[in-house]
């Protein structure tokens, strides 16, 4: 069978149309990689990886698709390990006051949704690959991980993936909402300057 990178043909220009809709749409990429994953049993993080090889890749028949679909890799800002731990030591410092993860990071991020999805992603990538990190960095600041520890990560996790997603959905509406703004705004401007075109053709006629 004719693969592109491990994808049928066929596969990939699924997985592409897909992407293009949803950011069409104003989805964020994780979230269309979660639920182009769940649509064909793949695991989120393997459509990713699989994505952004596709849009690397030299293969004719790739870039064919790529370019059909006008479709470019987003510069993804990693953390560094200051950053990282400065988020750890914050998150967790809001956790010791009793909050909620979810009401943790929007203290540290003082409401702004990007940014809070972006830790909120980074804290659960945590919890799931080095929950140690997260014990060690609680145990620096003398804060009890008690309850809410690694003995609880699983279902940690499962909130943190709700909670994201749910953000995804809040992200995802406001940018629909400013497109319509603008797209309303670009409607009336046009108005505008027809009438002004018209108005100085007309007094052109009269003098």
């Amino acid at each position: 069978m004719d693969k592109i990178n491990g994808f049928t043909v066929q596969e990939a220009e699924e997985l592409m149309g897909y992407v293009a809709e949803g950011r069409k749409r104003g989805e964020p990429l994780c979230r269309l990689f979660e639920g182009y994953g769940r649509k064909c049993g793949r695991a989120g993080g393997s459509v990713r990886n699989y994505y952004y090889q596709f849009l690397k890749s030299e293969d004719a028949r790739a870039r064919k698709i790529v370019s059909r679909r006008r479709l470019r890799a987003e510069r993804i800002r990693a953390f560094s390990d200051g950053e990282r731990d400065e988020m750890l030591r914050k998150i967790l410092s809001e956790r010791a006051k009793g909050y909620s993860v979810r009401r943790s990071i929007a203290n540290v991020c003082g409401g702004d949704e990007k940014l809070m999805l972006r830790y909120q992603n980074k804290y659960r990538n945590l919890l799931k690959k080095q929950p140690e990190l997260i014990e060690h960095t609680a145990k620096e600041l003398g804060v009890s991980l008690g309850g809410w520890g690694a003995g609880r990560s699983d279902a940690l996790q499962k909130r943190l993936e709700k909670e994201i997603n749910d953000l995804y959905d809040r992200l995802a509406i406001a940018l629909r909402e400013e497109n319509d703004r603008l797209k309303k705004t670009v409607e009336r401007l046009t108005e505008e300057n027809e009438i002004l075109r018209r108005a100085a053709n007309a007094e052109g006629v009269d003098a």
